[in-house]
């Protein structure tokens, strides 16, 4: 999810012929808003590859500590992968951050998956996905890796644990407000299902516009998943939605 820096507010009075300007406040709040054309979660979509309408809101301490409630749209009567999840997908995260002068940043914290659908129809669909990574920024360059694991015994992972193991790049063109961005992701477990012995790699390469308080941007998304005849179904990557294709997406931020 997209967030921006809090804002400062600054005030000038003349004393001792000097500006005094006031700290910038210890708690920040940002968000954003997006329209994205395929919701690809870890390049399988969930919202049978159709127009999603995503938002969150992160509070942030001037100490690293964040919480943040993240949401989107899904289709969990086409989308084969969520079936039976409903309509909507809520993301609730908690943890800590820090970029050092080195540029080294960590980021740790604890996701909370929560899919508000009829509990009447017996399906477990929640479950936690605590997650770490490291990032390291150097002139336009940044790259990260990280890792999310959500443990066995869950009602949303039935008896299996998932591990996600995923490496991130985004460079920022110099003099323009473009960034160029890759991505390169290995699922292995209960959150990998779908595909043949339960592994499945997914990555992406795309291109953002900033501007101001909005972002555009495209992406070219595949994964792994065999496209031939699989657990006895033809085009089997396509018809789950984890076939090779291209969505958009805009953003507007606070």
């Amino acid at each position: 999810m997209i967030t921006l820096g809090g804002l400062m507010l600054a005030a000038a009075t003349p004393a001792m012929a000097q500006d005094e300007t006031e700290p910038a406040d210890a708690v920040t709040i940002s968000g954003s808003v997006t329209a994205v054309t395929d919701y690809r979660f870890r390049g399988v979509s969930q919202g049978d590859q159709d127009l999603a309408i995503q938002g969150g809101v992160t509070v942030s301490h001037e100490s690293g500590l964040y919480a943040s409630v993240w949401a989107s749209t899904i289709k969990g009567k086409e989308a084969p992968v969520v079936a039976g999840y409903g309509e909507v997908e809520v993301d609730l995260s908690a943890g800590y951050t820090k970029t050092f002068d080195n540029g080294v940043g960590v980021d740790i914290g604890l996701l909370y998956y929560l899919y508000p659908v009829d509990k009447v129809s017996g399906l477990d669909t929640d479950f936690f996905e605590p997650y770490a990574s490291l990032s390291y920024t150097i002139g336009p360059v940044t790259t990260k890796v990280g890792a999310n694991y959500a443990w066995s015994g869950q009602d949303g992972l039935v008896g299996n644990d998932s591990l996600y193991l995923r490496g991130d790049v985004t460079v920022a063109v110099p003099k323009t407000p473009i960034s160029v961005l890759g991505h390169l992701g290995h699922t292995d477990g209960q959150l990998a299902f779908f595909a043949p012995n339960e592994k499945y790699w997914d990555w992406s390469l795309g291109a953002e516009v900033s501007h101001g308080f909005a972002k555009l941007g495209i992406q070219y998304v595949d994964t792994d998943v065999p496209n031939g005849t699989t657990f006895g179904i033809p085009k089997y990557s396509k018809v789950i939605g984890a076939n090779p294709g291209y969505f958009a997406y805009v953003t507007l931020s606070f």
